[in-house]
């Protein structure tokens, strides 16, 4: 049986492609990669691409998956995503202690309501 990899590609939906982009874009700071007509955005985070798109046929905006993305300085990454426009939804906090390191996560929103996350693995 052959097994999956890596994620390609991630789609959120959004109500206003063009708002979306600005906040995964600007505010997040991930690549722009193209646009595929007025619904359709796509975005690389390291190498994972995200696809902006309004509900076509399937999905329902502000109810997606959770995205988490990785980040060194929790505090620092977060205090300037949100001084760039995005909500706050929850200051970065330690959510376990393992037994090499301790996992935080902080949460924000995006402009229709999805949430992102944001998570470190300090040592």
């Amino acid at each position: 049986m052959k097994k999956l990899s890596t994620i390609g590609q991630i789609a959120i939906t959004v109500s206003d492609v063009e708002q979306a982009l600005g906040f995964y874009r600007d505010a997040l700071g991930l690549d722009f990669l193209f646009s595929a007509g007025p619904e359709l955005a796509f975005l690389n985070a390291d190498g994972v691409r995200i696809m902006l798109s309004t509900p076509q046929g399937a999905g329902t905006v502000g109810a997606n998956s959770v995205l988490y993305f990785k980040v060194s300085d929790i505090e620092a990454v977060h205090s300037s995503i949100v001084a760039r426009g995005a909500q706050n939804e929850r200051d970065p906090q330690l959510a376990a202690k393992m037994p090499d390191h301790e996992l935080w996560t902080g949460f924000l929103r995006d402009p229709d309501g999805n949430l992102v996350g944001l998570m470190e693995e300090k040592r």
